[in-house]
């Protein structure tokens, strides 16, 4: 690491408007999404933080220096508040090469200290998917009245659909076609746009919520921002990610599921059960919006332990 000094005040301030730039470079030119932005932005915050606490100047950084402040957030030093996971490291790591890639790109810096840093090491994990009868407990959770039933499309939706929350609350009335048993879903990565089917119960709970409760809830809107948004909040405003997220968080913990239960737990779900029953991956890479199929092929992984744990657990040969 190099030598502790005290950078000049205007240098930190050149580099924080350097840093500003390329936010705004991967937002307007990468066409990178709001959420993926704010989480650079965080993670280049920590950076600089820690080059303040160091007496580093952030220009003048080098490959050791990176290496270090790495390693202090795997082990909970400051600037860390406790150990991050190497999945946190690794993101770290990519926001730092990408804006150091970026300076020496336009000739604001003459070397990338993280040219010669490789990735860490991340074990795989799977994603976590309930059980059937875990689904059905949870689904089964809303009441029928007004904001029971708009919950019980979003579960049915999220989990009949496998969409995303952020897809989810992105879909306008127009979007859905109950006559033809499909969502579009515009709101995706990478703004690709897909069709997905709805199932049977996903297409009654979101038939009687748009009959039912919607137009009850859009006349509580004080303005028109929130007409077009198929999910609507308490207030008639568009549902917010982090307001469904809290629903989702409510029926979890009322179906006694508690920390089983994530953003994206019922989307994992979705694939794992289809994959389960027989589904082509290619089919459900579609389903998913997934650009690659590499990405679909972790649900694979869940589906054959899953298949493992079966035969353990039943073959009269498997049994020690």
């Amino acid at each position: 690491m190099s030598p502790p000094s005290h950078p000049d005040p205007d240098s930190t301030a050149t580099f924080r408007r350097l840093v500003s730039e390329f936010l705004t470079y991967i937002s307007t030119e990468r066409g990178l999404a709001p959420n993926t932005v704010s989480a650079y932005r965080r993670d280049l915050e920590t950076w600089l933080e820690y080059c303040r606490r160091a007496g580093l100047d952030p220009a003048n950084a080098v490959g050791d220096d990176v290496t270090d402040f790495l390693a202090g957030l795997r082990e909970g030093r400051p600037p860390a508040s406790k150990a991050l996971a190497p999945s946190s490291v690794a993101r770290m790591l990519v926001a730092l090469r990408s804006l150091y890639k970026f300076l020496v790109r336009e000739d604001y810096l003459d070397a990338d200290p993280t040219g010669r840093i490789g990735s860490p090491k991340q074990p795989k994990s799977l994603p976590k998917a309930i059980r059937l009868d875990e689904v059905e407990s949870l689904l089964g959770g809303p009441a029928e009245d007004l904001l029971g039933r708009r919950d019980r499309a979003i579960l049915e939706t999220l989990y009949g659909a496998g969409l995303r929350i952020s897809e989810l609350v992105g879909l306008d009335v127009d979007d859905v076609d109950l006559d033809a048993s499909a969502v579009l879903v515009r709101a995706g990565k990478g703004s690709k746009s897909r069709r997905v089917p709805l199932g049977s119960m996903a297409k009654m709970a979101v038939g009687a919520y748009t009959t039912q409760s919607r137009p009850v809830l859009v006349t509580r809107a004080r303005g028109a921002g929130g007409r077009s948004a198929l999910f609507l909040n308490a207030r008639g405003g568009r549902l917010s990610r982090q307001g469904c997220w809290k629903i989702l968080k409510a029926y979890a913990r009322r179906a006694a599921l508690g920390d089983k239960v994530s953003p994206h737990t019922l989307r994992h779900s979705f694939a794992t059960h289809m994959l389960d029953a027989g589904a082509d991956i290619r089919v459900v890479q579609e389903l998913l919006g997934h650009a690659s199929l590499a990405t679909t092929q972790v649900y694979t992984l869940v589906s054959d332990s899953r298949l493992r744990e079966v035969y353990l657990t039943s073959h009269p040969r498997a049994r020690s």
